[in-house]
């Protein structure tokens, strides 16, 4: 039997960030059910150690720069022009696909940035919800390969993005849309599109759902032979599953919940799926058990500690795609939530949109930069690290090397001035051990009373920076 660990986590989130739609975010699990093939244990292993990476959401939808493809369901949460019918609406949108011409698509740019990021791995969407395949698929018209790009020498959109990202040494994940809600088998045209759901009975209309599974395994078969090595494949749509693991944490959704399954046959995609590509972590977010190898909190950090794999998947700006005067965040503030999720036993997945052209824009590649010199001087307490029991107090997060070396991690806010010293409880150093600051390759001073710990730090630090994101120290 599979050895099965149930992770009770609190439903309550230390939420850092807003967004405009509430109805697609999934909280943290609270089961996981650890793989038993070695060769996806060997993987998910050095999938822990990387820490850091990038989600690219780009399609349809940067085109007019709206909230992905979610516009297109029609729940309560999602706003559009009540001047216009639905249904104008979704034709509107299907047309989009004629205006798609990213001429100026630079997969090295946005490869190059993730690296000066220090990101490690990348997901990258191949089709999401509305059905738009950013790959050359054979199985639909509807996908980047055949619009305006169709000429050009990258239309085959997805082999250019994950050959950039090879040749920068990185890990490779497939983001693929379980839903399809431009496909006959799954939003039938006979019938109205109430939510995100299928929108006729599958228990009275089995060929139709039996196409649909046909056609997602066909699409996933293409994805897991025809673009090189893959190291996850990444489900999103957890509310396509089999009736019987719809749990409590799905129906906090709010979204409508039908009398039948949707399941896909998960055991068939995945065994296809690590045949051609041995080791595969396959992430079926949400739907707890043997394929979901990893879990995905979903704009947010678990309220505390795991140490079972888990990454919080957190957009840059305020929305996955492109959207026109986005807010992004601080490199300060993106350095506090990779900080506080490593040490909480995570890895953190920063999404960035691509505008309809092709290319991050410049303050895009400006934060990457800024979080990428941190990590550059600082990244020994980040990658390859573990949790320690005592993982935080207050602003100082510590984490673990594997040579048992401990780092402490020390936020500061933005308008703080750096004082001389830095104290923390908990983790005290070894009588006589030596501690380092990371950044500056340096002993430090140290003293501890009872189980604080005290550093004074080097003047030569204090007039460099007056204002610096973190501290690492290392004992």
């Amino acid at each position: 039997m599979l050895k099965k660990i149930s992770i009770l986590l609190s439903l309550s989130f230390s939420i850092h960030f807003q967004t405009s739609a509430q109805g697609n975010i999934h909280q943290a699990s609270t089961e996981y059910q650890y793989p038993t093939d070695p060769l996806v244990r060997e993987k998910l292993e050095t999938w822990r150690d990387q820490k850091f990476g990038m989600i690219i959401h780009w399609g349809l939808y940067a085109v007019p720069g709206i909230i992905e493809s979610w516009e297109l369901c029609s729940e309560d949460w999602i706003s559009r022009d009540s001047t216009q019918t639905y249904d104008d609406y979704k034709k509107w949108y299907w047309g989009l696909n004629k205006k798609f011409n990213p001429t100026n698509f630079n997969p090295d740019q946005w490869a190059g940035a993730a690296k000066d990021a220090g990101m490690k791995y990348v997901v990258f969407t191949t089709k999401h919800h509305d059905g738009f395949s950013m790959f050359d698929t054979k199985y639909s018209d509807f996908k980047i390969s055949n619009g305006p790009f169709a000429q050009n020498p990258k239309a085959d959109v997805a082999k250019y993005v994950f050959e950039a990202f090879r040749k920068q040494n990185f890990m490779i994940g497939a983001y693929f849309s379980k839903p399809d809600w431009h496909s006959e088998y799954f939003w039938w045209n006979r019938y109205a599109t109430p939510d995100r759901n299928a929108n006729y009975d599958i228990r009275k209309n089995p060929w139709r759902w039996n196409k649909f599974k046909e056609f997602s395994y066909n699409q996933i078969q293409e994805l897991m032979t025809g673009y090189g090595k893959m190291d996850i494949l990444w489900l999103d749509g957890g509310w396509v599953r089999p009736l019987e693991t719809v749990t409590d944490e799905v129906r906090a959704w709010g979204a409508a919940i039908p009398a039948f399954s949707q399941e896909i046959d998960m055991p068939k995609i995945a065994s296809m799926a690590r045949k051609n590509q041995p080791g595969l972590l396959v992430v079926d977010r949400t739907v707890h058990g043997e394929f979901e190898n990893y879990r995905t909190p979903e704009q947010s950090i678990p309220a505390t500690k795991s140490d079972t794999p888990w990454e919080s998947c957190i957009t840059l700006g305020g929305a996955w795609g492109y959207v026109p005067n986005d807010n992004f965040k601080s490199a300060t503030k993106v350095i506090h939530s990779l900080i506080e999720v490593v040490a909480k036993g995570g890895s953190l997945l920063l999404g960035v949109g691509p505008g309809a052209d092709g290319t991050l824009n410049d303050i895009q590649v400006a934060r990457l930069k800024e979080i990428g010199t941190w990590l550059n001087a600082n990244g020994e307490a980040i990658y390859n690290t573990r949790t320690t029991d005592i993982y935080r107090d207050g602003e100082t997060f510590f984490t673990k090397g594997k040579d048992n070396s401990i780092y402490a991690l020390v936020r500061l806010s933005e308008d703080q001035v750096i004082g001389s010293t830095i104290t923390w409880t908990g983790n005290v150093p070894a009588k006589g051990a030596k501690v380092i600051l990371l950044s500056e390759k340096v002993a430090v001073k140290w003293k501890a009373e009872g189980d604080k710990v005290t550093v004074t730090l080097p003047v030569s630090f204090l007039k460099k920076y007056k204002n610096y994101p973190s501290l690492a120290f290392k004992y």
